[in-house]
C-alpha cells in the first residue's frame, strides 16, 4: 500500500477531491491511503497565523517555517525511514509519466502545498527532497497540483485500477498517444465504427491501433513521436504492438 500525506491549509479540498471515484474505491480496498494534515493546526500563534511579511520587502505574505516543519514532523515521526517530501512549485522539475512510475514505487509520499508567495526557504531546505511542477503557469496554491500528481501516481499502484493492464497500456506508456476508441451503437450520426474493429481479427486490430497511435502522435505531439521513432526505427514494419489509454471514471 502507498500512503499519501498532504501538508495543506485546505485539508477539506484535498480529501473531498481524492476520496471519490477510483481513488475513493482504492482507499476502501486499502491499496492506498490518503491523509491531509492541516498546517494551521501546528502554528504557535494564538490567532492561528501561518504567514508573515517577507524580509527585504515585496508583495504578498510568506508561509512561515515553524508550522510547516511541525506539520511535517507530525507525519514523519509516524513513518519508517526518510520519506520523500514533494514541494509543489512552478520552480520544480516538470511532472511526467516516468516520474509518476518512479514515485509509485515508494511506500510513503509527503506533499507540501504552498500558498501566498510560497514557503520560507529554510524549512524547504530542511525537509524537501523533490521540487515538482505540473506546468509553466502559476496557481493560487499547491493543492490542485498535488491532487493531479497523486491521481497519476495512485493509478499505477497494483489493485487501484479495475483492470491492472490499463496502467501499462495507456498514452505516454511507450511515448505514443492513445488510438481512437468506439462503443455502441455501430452507427451514430452517420458515423460508422471502423470495420476493422468489428472483424474479430485481433492481430489486425492491434496493427490498426498501432498505426492510429503513430499517426495521432506524429500529428498532435511531434516531440513524443520523435522519441518513439528514435527507439523504434523498424518498429512498424515488425508489427510492434501498442495498446492505447483506457479512460477510467
Amino acid at each position: 500500500m502507498l500512503g499519501f500525506h498532504v501538508l495543506t491549509l485546505f485539508p477539506e479540498m484535498v480529501m473531498q477531491g481524492l476520496h471519490t471515484s477510483i481513488l475513493g474505491r482504492a482507499v476502501g480496498k486499502q491499496c492506498i491511503s490518503i491523509e491531509a494534515v492541516n498546517i494551521r493546526d501546528y502554528t504557535t500563534d494564538k490567532h492561528g497565523k501561518v504567514d508573515d511579511y517577507t524580509y527585504g520587502g515585496g508583495a504578498g505574505m510568506l508561509m512561515q517555517a515553524q508550522p510547516v516543519y511541525d506539520a511535517y514532523l507530525s507525519v514523519a515521526r509516524k513513518l519508517e525511514g526518510n520519506p520523500r517530501v514533494i514541494y509543489v512549485t512552478p520552480q520544480g522539475k516538470t511532472f511526467h509519466q516516468e516520474m509518476a512510475k518512479e514515485l509509485a514505487k515508494e511506500e510513503e509520499l509527503i506533499f507540501l502545498c504552498g500558498h501566498y508567495e510560497g514557503v520560507d526557504e529554510r524549512v524547504l531546505e530542511e525537509i524537501v527532497t523533490d521540487y515538482v511542477s505540473i506546468g509553466d503557469y502559476v496557481l493560487t496554491g499547491g493543492e490542485l497540483p498535488a491532487m493531479v500528481m497523486i491521481d497519476a501516481i495512485a493509478r499505477l499502484v497494483p489493485g487501484v485500477l479495475h483492470n491492472d493492464e490499463s496502467a501499462t497500456t495507456e498514452s505516454f506508456h511507450n511515448d505514443l498517444l492513445e488510438y481512437p476508441q468506439y462503443s455502441r451503437p455501430e452507427v451514430w450520426r452517420d458515423k460508422r465504427v471502423p470495420e476493422i474493429l468489428l472483424s474479430g481479427n485481433h492481430a489486425k486490430v492491434d496493427e490498426w491501433r498501432l498505426e492510429q497511435s503513430i499517426e495521432r502522435t506524429k500529428r498532435l505531439r511531434p516531440d513524443l513521436y520523435e522519441k518513439w521513432a528514435g527507439r523504434n526505427v523498424t518498429g512498424v514494419s515488425k508489427g510492434v504492438k501498442h495498446q492505447g489509454v483506457k479512460q477510467q471514471n
